[in-house]
């Protein structure tokens, strides 16, 4: 069964102005008007003003009872020649997970995008669920296929996918977990025509009911059926990982470990029969997000054209103190031997910025020294700012030279009041993860931008750049990675703690009264 396409008017009419007094976003929505995006965030004050035109992509237009509509948090990317896809959760709950999962297509490298809903998920799309979280999609080269992979919540929890040939239209899901719990499922396929595993695809996961035991399932046949789920040999555990394919049909696996002490990895090189035990990328050294914002150091993670692996988080080890978290990056060759970790230099460590979130990507046509990345993230001006005063913002930085030097930030939405977002058991809530990807060549965020609530509906919805982020060029400015950069701090500023989003908790369960 196949839910046909809710088509929206052309985003080549959304576009905005970007100029020192504010950014107005004219929406690709016939149901809404142009809205002005305000200086200033509740108490937050002034902050950094956006720099480019965005394009709102979908909206929450769901109006079922126990959601916290209009909510769309959590989004990522994927794209294939002139093919955008984006996915994300619409209709948060307070327990945990969404309404349903919708996607944003575009077939013209951007200039116009199409949305929906994925059927057969949630009861509210004809499927069993009560909620459904975490969505990841993946174009599979091998078999034409898209793959939208996400954790379906209801009196099981599962990690289900759903496909498509065209992006447009989507199948009902098929069952990918059936471990007694599941969380944080990640997807990704191998599309390197020479590889020995080329069309193989790999579903990650973690089982909370027994301390985030890792779980790995592969698909031979686009998505159609999946492999007996297989741990690590040695039983390890962790969440959020983002497994990668290099052009020999290794698949590497970044993930933050157990307790969230460390950045780990670990990998197959026999297209998923068995999963060898994790090697330590680093330590873990963060700073606590300040305002209740749901967040931690989850690993965002991608390859280049030759197979070097690139994993960002964020992290405070460059400041004074913990003070704030800078975002990092290491690289390996092939998932065993890790660089010590350098950081991004968005902001000066003497700076009172704190960045978070990180969406990172790789155009797939390059690699080594003229690798080109693309990063957003979300940011706080003040990283000791309050939950009245924190204003939240979403940048994007990019480089030309595989993350040696990096370009001057720029800020594409904010700030935001924390009174915007959607509550939940973990926090206020933008996602756990965002995105990038490239297209012939050029770079698109996506992320999601949250205005003034109208009473108490939200006014939260999936934003891109109208046009793609533009290549750092050899006479722009740029700032150069240090090597030698002096760690200030090697504990993190909390306790350690082991992360879960709860979105497996069953229902119902309201929100505090506030």
């Amino acid at each position: 069964m196949e839910k046909p396409l809710r088509p929206t008017a052309s985003a080549a009419a959304s576009t905005a102005i970007a100029s020192g007094l504010a950014l107005l976003l004219a929406v690709a929505q016939v149901s809404c008007g142009g809205m002005a995006m305000s200086n200033e965030a509740n108490n937050g004050g002034p902050g950094p003003q956006p720099q480019l035109a965005i394009t709102r992509l979908s909206s929450d237009t769901l109006t079922n009872p126990g959601s916290q509509h209009a909510t769309e948090v959590e989004p990522s990317m994927f794209a294939t020649g002139s093919t955008i896809v984006s996915t994300f959760q619409v209709g948060r709950f307070f327990s945990g997970g969404a309404s349903d999962i919708g996607f944003a297509t575009s077939l013209d490298r951007g200039n116009t995008w199409n949305h929906g809903l994925l059927p057969g998920i949630t009861v509210l799309e004809g499927g069993a669920y009560n909620a459904v979280s975490d969505p990841a999609v993946m174009f599979d080269k091998a078999h034409a296929r898209w793959i939208v992979v996400s954790l379906a919540i209801g009196n099981t929890i599962q990690v289900v996918v759903s496909g498509s040939n065209d992006a447009e239209t989507w199948d009902n899901p098929v069952v990918v977990s059936h471990t007694p719990n599941a969380d944080k499922p990640w997807l990704t396929c191998d599309n390197t025509s020479a590889s020995p595993f080329f069309g193989h695809c790999y579903v990650e996961w973690d089982d909370p009911n027994s301390k985030g035991l890792i779980w790995m399932s592969a698909s031979r046949d686009g998505g159609a059926t999946w492999s007996a789920a297989a741990t690590t040999v040695d039983g390890a555990t962790g969440v959020g990982g983002q497994p990668v394919v290099q052009p020999n049909g290794n698949v590497i696996v970044p993930i933050l470990n157990g307790d969230g002490t460390k950045m780990i990895a670990f990998a197959s090189v026999n297209g998923g029969a068995t999963w060898s035990a994790p090697v330590t990328i680093a330590a873990i050294t963060d700073h606590h997000v300040a305002g209740g914002l749901r967040t931690t150091t989850l690993p965002s993670a991608a390859t280049d054209a030759t197979g070097t692996v690139y994993v960002v988080w964020q992290d405070c080890r460059f400041r004074a103190n913990c003070a704030s978290n800078d975002l990092v990056l290491s690289t390996s060759p092939d998932g065993n031997t890790w660089s010590e970790p350098v950081r991004i230099p968005i902001d000066a460590t003497a700076s009172t910025v704190d960045h978070f979130v990180p969406g990172f990507a790789i155009d797939p046509a390059t690699s080594g020294s003229a690798a080109h990345l693309a990063l957003t993230y979300y940011f706080y001006s003040d990283a000791n700012c309050t939950v009245s005063t924190c204003a939240l913002n979403a940048g994007f930085v990019s480089s030309p030279d595989g993350g040696n030097t990096w370009s001057a930030p720029i800020t594409l939405a904010g700030p935001m009041s924390l009174s915007w977002l959607p509550n939940t058991s973990s926090g206020v809530m933008v996602g756990d993860y965002m995105a990038s990807a490239y297209s012939n060549g050029q770079a698109y965020p996506v992320f999601s931008v949250a205005q003034a609530n109208s009473g108490t509906q939200f006014n939260q919805a999936i934003y891109t750049t109208t046009s793609p982020v533009a290549a750092v060029r050899g006479g722009q400015a740029r700032t150069a990675v240090s090597h030698h950069e002096p760690v200030l701090s090697t504990t993190s500023d909390h306790p350690a703690r082991r992360f879960e989003d709860l979105d497996r908790d069953l229902y119902p369960k309201k929100p505090p009264r506030k």
